[in-house]
């Protein structure tokens, strides 16, 4: 008597262990610095909390021309 194989596919391994690629990430390099800075700026008193520092490094860095998502409309 002869075994049936099933038709399905294993997992594909597409998503194990790879690195995003620069053109799939939100947020460009420049942006990241900015946001970096803006956390430094945090830690030494300059901002009031962390979603602060987040917020003006990205508004920084949209000024300066980074790929940064736009805002979402409040």
């Amino acid at each position: 008597m002869a075994v049936k194989k099933s038709g399905r596919k294993s997992a594909s391994k597409k998503s194990m262990g790879r690195k995003k690629s620069a053109s799939s990430r939100k947020y460009g390099k420049k942006a990241q610095s900015e946001v970096r800075t803006e956390v430094r700026h945090l830690k030494k008193g300059e901002h009031k909390n962390r979603k602060q520092a987040i917020a003006i490094g990205l508004s920084k860095a949209r000024k300066a021309g980074a790929k940064v998502p736009r805002k979402k409309a409040a």
